[in-house]
């Protein structure tokens, strides 16, 4: 049976209750996202960059998680792609991106390191994908079962 998108927050929230772990959490997380983008777009297979095939591929998994977490999703990278491609010519994208991946998983690690419990991933590569999601839609197991399924 597949998880709704209550049940990802609830679970992710459970390792995510540390005051200093959320608020490292709200910046670290999108920093990776807009990372992975950045160093995604300096690379192309066929015509599309490696950041649009994440795109594509991850879309699924969001669509079957309701609608808003598609829209959330998609938007949220499309304001990233949008901040890529403004910046590629002035910047190094990707080893800027590489930087800020480097620095913001160290953070991520340090806010479990506060929070004494492990990163929701080593259990399922899948909360990888939830992460973003728990950042704009809620930080705490509470905040997860105020969120309506469509």
């Amino acid at each position: 049976m597949k998880k709704t998108l209550e049940q990802w927050l609830h679970e992710y929230a459970e390792s995510h209750q540390n005051p200093r772990n959320i608020l490292i959490h709200k910046f670290c997380v999108p920093l990776i996202f807009f990372s992975i983008i950045g160093m995604g777009s300096t690379f192309h297979i066929w015509r599309f960059s490696i950041s649009e095939w994440i795109f594509l591929l991850a879309l699924p998994f969001y669509f079957q998680l309701g609608r808003k977490a598609m829209w959330l999703y998609a938007i949220f990278f499309f304001v990233c792609m949008f901040v890529v491609r403004f910046l590629m010519p002035w910047v190094p994208m990707f080893p800027v991106s590489l930087g800020i991946f480097v620095v913001a998983w160290i953070g991520q690690f340090i806010g479990h390191k506060l929070e004494g419990k492990s990163p929701s991933f080593l259990k399922d590569l899948q909360f990888l994908l939830i992460g973003p999601l728990w950042v704009f839609l809620g930080q705490s197991a509470k905040a997860a079962d105020n969120i309506k399924h469509p």
